[in-house]
């Protein structure tokens, strides 16, 4: 199992109220929210290993050179990530905690979580489940290799598996075909401008045409026919967007991501830091409920 660690514990940290505090009044409904997300996921899912996958970069350099406009709405004037101060205090917390539990981290420098996901994804033995609440992950499912995501938009209790045939269903693509199919419609979210005057509909069209992006390329530059109505004058108008989009929103399966193992842990790695975690922060309820979920896994 790979975490998408920045999507669940921003759930958590929106979905939990602030309230929840440590004895200082500092807010650890994010560190609480994460550990009671990881301990229903052991409990329903029953990974036998289980990576917290963790961004190093969140807008890499390679993806703002291509696209300058790249999450560019979400950055402060230093470059840093808008994040609320209440959570940003919570985020070296999850790290220590997850260290002193045991569970894995992995990051690669100059990459996004999403790229280690990808990553390992192509590099570990397969089945593989991906927990995220980010659509762009959905370019990584691969039927062959057991790649699945587990979509938690709209919550852990109605996560949504996600397959090939589920990627198809709802856009009409081939499975492995959303990163195309991103890249056409875009993504305001992450700053992606996409073609204009190209909606959902024809985006899934052109992609089931044309599979890829540098197959349209070379499409237009061949004259081969087959584009959708009106289609071809909108590539061709944005063709600069094109070119630069590939590398931006296709999810990186070559990341330099040291070895994690990943290996569930049956007692905590280290369990004098993780009381003084524990009385610090007053995370009892939730450390035991994911601790006890460790312990009772088989083996």
């Amino acid at each position: 199992m790979l975490l998408d660690t920045a999507s669940l514990y921003f759930r958590a940290f929106y979905g939990v109220p602030e309230t929840m505090t440590a004895p200082d009044g500092t807010p650890v409904n994010a560190v609480r929210g994460l550990l009671d997300m990881i301990t229903r996921l052991v409990r329903a899912r029953g990974p036998n290993r289980l990576i917290a996958c963790m961004d190093a970069s969140w807008r890499p350099a390679f993806r703002t050179a291509a696209i300058p406009s790249y999450k560019s709405h979400r950055a402060n004037p230093d470059g840093s990530e808008q994040v609320p101060d209440a959570l940003t205090v919570q985020i070296p917390v999850i790290e220590q905690v997850l260290a002193a539990a045991g569970l894995a981290m992995a990051a690669a420098s100059g990459y996004e979580a999403d790229d280690v996901i990808g990553t390992l994804a192509a590099r570990e033995p397969g089945p593989i489940e991906v927990v995220t609440g980010d659509r762009d992950l959905f370019q990584v499912v691969d039927d062959a290799r057991g790649v699945r995501v587990l979509y938690i938009a709209r919550g852990l209790a109605r996560l949504e598996v996600i397959d090939e045939a589920a990627v198809t269903k709802r856009y009409q693509i081939p499975g492995r075909s959303y990163a195309a199919f991103a890249a056409l419609r875009g993504d305001p979210s992450d700053g992606l401008p996409g073609v204009s005057g190209v909606g959902e509909k024809t985006a899934a069209a052109l992609v089931r045409v044309f599979g890829s992006v540098e197959a349209m390329l070379s499409a237009l530059d061949s004259g081969h026919g087959g584009f959708p109505m009106g289609s071809r004058a909108k590539l061709v108008a944005d063709r600069a967007y094109l070119e630069a989009c590939v590398p931006v929103v296709a999810v990186a399966t070559d990341a330099p991501v040291p070895p994690a193992g990943g290996e569930l842990p049956s007692r905590p790695a280290d369990p004098a830091a993780l009381a003084e975690l524990d009385e610090r922060w007053d995370l009892s309820s939730s450390l035991g409920r994911v601790l006890s979920a460790l312990a009772a896994r088989p083996g």
